[in-house]
């Protein structure tokens, strides 16, 4: 039993630290307007809520200029 209480409280006080994210590197997505079919970067990930914009690829890329020379050559963007 005290090996269980013991258990629980030390994962409660660990989980806050799980629930953290290190958002320390920039982060840069290509996000494609279904409407138009133009890709454009964002550096913050399209809400769900929005119906016609949606993230074009799963890549997270580092830098704007990756993911400018990405939108050049992914499908979606191209049509």
């Amino acid at each position: 039993m005290a090996r269980s209480l013991l258990c629980v409280v030390l994962l409660t006080l660990s989980l806050p630290g799980f629930a953290q994210m290190d958002r320390t590197t920039p982060a840069f997505y290509v996000v494609l307007n279904a409407l138009t079919r133009n890709c454009t970067v964002a550096d913050k990930v399209p809400h769900t809520d929005t119906p016609n914009i949606t993230v074009a690829s799963d890549t997270v890329y580092k830098t704007r200029a990756e993911a400018e020379a990405a939108a050049k050559t992914l499908a979606p963007c191209k049509q």
